[in-house]
């Protein structure tokens, strides 16, 4: 057997061993938590009756007798009276339960159409689970809650479901997006309590949920997934067009939860239903009521007890028969409505137009009436079955019934309804977002008052949800009149909301035609918002063009000037433009009591690029360093501040200092996360992967790679995915997965590159190089990086922010037979050495890059004290490939020993691609080493884990959350839940419980480290 075929073998057995460790010490370890040890049946996991019981109770609760007739039956099936046709489905949610009591998590979304039964699994779930004693939450969307943020998970875990004060309308110093923090402020409280607890979390009616609710879905749900919390997602499916919901749902079933439709109830179900009614077996007319009611549950209970009220049936030797022909099931529904009395129908018209669920205290004012004067009609809605209580509020039975109301009122008005609810709340006072969504159903075309409802709605959810301050803007927008003073302030606040949520070329488009109708007053500040869109969107110049033309006005605001300044200074950053703006930006600092902080800081930046371009590194780091004291004093825009830390973060990973860029990084994160800055959300954690990568640690640089990435795709800020990407591959190119490397490039290409990305551009290109190098193609690499080899500038930024350039497109030109650009690389590198002194990294560069050229092994040798344990196996891997040319009695001895070096380095930090290269070295030199070392980590196991993932799973096993976690290793915790998640995959494991088991066998000392 081979070396490789005994590895697969290893591994293969590894996988179940660790399986089979920590599932048996789960009993002594989950014994401590819960009393009772869950309990299963022969045929399949099954909790016990009280546990599962809930009755159909279309028309009120169970009674007493129903309960004792269900306690005494055998519960060990899947289907019972009030729960029928669904076994499949219910053997999931018990195996969910279940695997909850034992640590595991998990996520069921549920889809169906309306009555089909998706309200009652989870109702019946939430007893199940409640009487297994996991901790229970429940909330549900509501068409006219679909406005206030977060409003189905702040009602399930008892927060306020209000939105937050409202930030400053069109103003870049406050807040820019407040949707991080909300999240954050959810998640922490539930990490804490299913931290002590398992529990269910149900949330019914998504197809109604705001956007911000679904953005926490996805990131709680990844970011979580290591406790014990199974979340149950409902939607009705056929409600209409719903593509962020679709999404949600589709990502959630990639990364593994499990997708259940619920469909029409079966011949079979149908019959035991009836059964269950009618306490009889059916005939064949009675079981024709499936075809009417078309398997719907509701529909067919609704319709089963509706005529045996009505004497249709007849039983006798416990078969029932019809005694009457069958009328439509839905003409049921009307019948019931029907036989009310008309100030009862027409209390219930109003109630509808107010929600499915409604406050009495809302019905009686607009019905203009008391509250005892509802309750005649209270009681006659409730025992007809329409309506029930809820909590503190009143509900319609069942959406259905809801929908039927709502269909007997006339299209105006229900609009007109829609307007009068609106104004009742607005006069309320406070929030505006209740009325925001009968405004947008009951407004008319130039309607004053519901127009300032909508503005004042809009404003309102503008930082907590952007999404929904533009869909409410723009409908204002499409409401005004050509005339209407108030068309100007809408479109800006549309402008700001579309920018935020990425829709950067609607914003522009909008801000370009409300800059024609702007008041004098207010199109300076509009002029410099686009400039900004401008920016974000990839268009630098024109951004530049833009700030000049405010700046050429005059009497401008000061903090405005400030701020088109800054935006100016940035542009030509990102434009490279040095000879341009390095005279205006040294004209700011020679008048700095003339012009605003932001202004300065934005020229100090751009000296700083301009310097570091220019290979000054001593004067680059105290541009950034004065800019840094500056944005400090908290005087500068929100926008400008982190970006200080992150460029000095990246000059001290170009010098190799590696602790002081990781401090810098997490002072930016903190900036970023405390001001709301989703559009630079990401970065942190892509930087940090850069940072990983140099210093070896494979397995973190994917980890902060995938979730920089995945922060970009939940914010919409889609530039920021290519760099992640771009990671990604050049961390698969390392560990030898060219196929995964390539599907990782093909991604990046297909997305708008991001400007705002300090290091972006190079990056990307050097890493396509490297991987069109690595698939044989050295031409197609050159040319991806012509622009690097024959400017001048490039190179130096390129030398400076990507790890390696310069003795890798040594390498590179002199494999093309391209000694000119080759020659054009060490010049630049022994540019950048003789100019910083003080920096010897760059020295080091320079005799790598040297000693590949010249084919000097001194040069080589002066090259190995390189800081990056990749670099010194690379230089060890150049000198023995020179050794193995040269001639000479102890050449080749030299040639084994050097890349026997290299062959030891690239397999310490896991570089699979670099260590078969090698090996296929040393063979041509007729020496084989074994495939499995001692420094190798196999692919699962315990052993298979990197020294992050073990500080990470002792944090974990001593009971830190992932928060904790994060705080004390200085990540942020959507890594720290990257790594449980690849972790667990490496342990064959889903739970803490048992990554906590394998702790305490494995290496206990993490664990007494810290009870010493």
């Amino acid at each position: 057997m081979s070396n490789d075929e005994e590895r697969k073998e290893d591994e293969s057995r590894q996988k179940p061993c660790i399986r089979e460790r920590a599932t048996a010490f789960l009993p002594k370890v989950t014994s401590r938590r819960r009393r009772t040890p869950p309990r299963r049946s022969p045929s399949g996991p099954a909790l016990d009756t009280a546990d599962a019981w809930v009755i159909y109770g279309f028309m009120g609760h169970s009674t007493h007798a129903d309960r004792e007739a269900v306690d005494r039956s055998n519960f060990c099936r899947s289907s019972w009276p009030g729960w029928r046709g669904r076994a499949r489905e219910w053997k999931l949610v018990v195996g969910l339960l279940q695997a909850a009591k034992v640590g595991r998590g998990g996520v069921l979304l549920v889809e169906g159409r309306s009555g089909v039964g998706k309200s009652r699994l989870l109702g019946i779930t939430a007893t199940a689970a409640a009487r297994a004693g996991l901790g229970v939450a429940r909330g549900e969307a509501d068409e006219l809650t679909q406005l206030i943020p977060l409003a189905p998970l702040t009602s399930a875990l008892g927060k306020s479901g209000r939105a937050p004060p409202a930030g400053g309308h069109m103003n870049l110093r406050g807040p820019a997006d407040q949707r991080l923090l909300l999240v954050e402020q959810l998640q922490g409280p539930l990490e804490q309590r299913v931290a002590q607890e398992p529990m269910l979390l149900a949330l019914d009616d998504l197809h109604w949920a705001d956007p911000i609710t679904l953005l926490a879905l996805r990131s709680m749900t990844r970011d979580l997934a290591s406790y014990p919390l199974v979340w149950m997602l409902a939607r009705t499916s056929g409600s209409g067009d719903c593509p962020r919901l679709d999404c949600l749902f589709d990502v959630l079933e990639r990364d593994g939860a499990i997708r259940i439709t619920l469909e029409a109830l079966d011949e079979r179900a149908v019959a035991d239903v009836v059964t269950d009614v009618l306490g009889a077996a059916p005939e064949p007319d009675v079981l024709a009521l499936a075809g009417i009611a078309d398997g719907n549950p509701f529909l067919l209970v609704d319709l089963l007890e509706k005529l045996k009220s009505e004497g249709v049936f007849q039983i006798a030797d416990g078969h029932a028969r019809m005694a009457a022909c069958l009328p439509h099931a839905q003409a049921v529904t009307q019948e019931r409505l029907q036989e009310l009395s008309a100030r009862t129908r027409y209390l219930l018209q109003c109630a509808a137009i107010l929600g499915r669920s409604f406050s009495v205290k809302d019905l009686a004012e607009m019905l203009g009436q008391t509250t005892n004067g509802l309750l005649p009609m209270l009681e006659e809605a409730t025992s007809a079955g329409i309506i029930e209580p809820a909590g503190e509020e009143l509900t319609f039975r069942h959406d259905l019934l809801w929908q039927a109301v709502i269909g007997t009122i006339p299209i105006p008005v229900r609009r007109s309804l829609h307007h009068d609810a609106a104004e009742m709340l607005l006069k309320r006072g406070g929030s505006a977002v209740p009325a925001a969504t009968h405004l947008i159903h009951g407004a008319g075309r130039g309607d004053t008052s519901a127009l300032l409802g909508l503005d004042q709605a809009a404003r309102e959810v503008l930082r907590s949800s952007p999404q929904t301050a533009a869909d409410l803007a723009l409908r204002a927008l499409e409401l005004s009149g050509s005339a209407d003073p108030g068309w100007f302030g809408r479109a800006a606040t549309a402008v700001d909301a579309l920018t935020v949520i990425g829709r950067l070329s609607e914003a522009a488009e909008l801000a370009r035609a409300a800059l024609g109708r702007a008041p004098p007053l207010h199109g300076p500040r509009l002029r410099c918002a686009l400039a900004h869109i401008l920016l974000l969107s990839g268009r630098p110049a024109d951004a530049v063009s833009e700030a000049e033309s405010l700046l050429a006005q005059q009497d401008i605001p000061d903090d405005l000037r400030g701020i088109a300044e800054w935006t100016m200074f940035w542009g030509l950053t990102c434009l490279n433009d040095f000879r341009k703006g390095r005279h205006r930006a040294e004209a700011v600092l020679a008048d700095r009591e003339r012009h605003a902080d932001a202004a300065v800081v934005g020229a100090l930046l751009l000296l700083a690029r301009f310097a570091m371009v220019d290979g000054r590194i001593a004067d680059s780091f105290a541009h950034l360093r004065e800019a840094l004291h500056i944005t400090d004093r908290g005087t500068v825009e929100a926008i400008q501040r982190p970006y200080t830390r992150l460029i000095l973060s990246l000059h001290y990973r170009a010098m190799r200092e590696f602790d002081a860029a990781d401090i810098a990084i997490q002072a930016a994160e903190e900036e970023i996360n405390d001001l709301g800055l989703t559009v630079l959300a990401a970065q942190p954690a892509l930087f940090r992967s850069v940072l990983n990568l140099g210093v070896g640690r494979l397995d973190d640089a994917a980890a902060e790679a995938q979730a920089g990435k995945m922060i970009a795709e939940e914010l919409g800020t889609h530039g920021f995915i290519r760099v992640g990407l771009s990671m990604l591959a050049v961390v698969a190119l390392r560990r030898g997965d060219l196929d995964a490397a390539v599907g990782h490039i093909e991604r990046c290409q297909s997305i708008p590159a991001a400007p705002e990305m300090l290091f972006g551009s190079v990056w990307e290109r050097w890493v396509m190089a490297a991987v069109a190098d690595a698939q044989g193609d050295t031409g197609r690499a050159i040319e991806i990086l012509h622009a690097i080899y024959t400017d001048e500038e490039e190179r130096r930024w390129a030398l400076l922010t990507t790890p390696l350039t310069a003795a890798w497109m040594t390498r590179l030109a002199l494999a093309a037979a391209n000694r000119p650009y080759a020659q054009a690389i060490v010049d630049t590198a022994e540019y950048l050495a003789r100019n910083n002194p003080d920096f010897p990294v760059f020295a080091i560069t320079f005799a790598h890059a040297r000693g590949i050229f010249h084919q000097d092994p001194d040069a080589l040798a002066a090259a190995a004290d390189q800081p990056e344990p990749w670099a010194r196996a690379l230089v060890a891997e150049d000198l023995g490939v020179l050794w193995a040319t040269t001639s000479g009695a102890d050449a080749s001895a030299k040639a084994v020993d050097s890349l026997d070096e290299a062959l030891d380095g690239y397999e310490r930090i896991g570089a699979l691609w670099d260590v078969a290269r090698v090996r296929a070295r040393l063979r041509a030199l007729g020496v084989r080493r074994r495939h499995w070392t001692q420094s190798q980590r196999p692919t699962f196991g315990w052993d298979s884990l990197t020294d992050t993932e073990r500080a990470v799973a002792g944090l974990i096993a001593r009971g830190m959350t992932n928060r904790q976690a994060a705080e004390r290793m200085f990540l942020s915790h959507h890594t720290v839940s990257t790594h449980l998640r690849r972790m667990f995959s490496k342990l064959d494991i889903a739970s803490r419980t048992e990554l906590a088991c394998i702790v305490t066998e494995e290496c206990p000392e993490l664990i007494k480290g810290a009870e010493a």
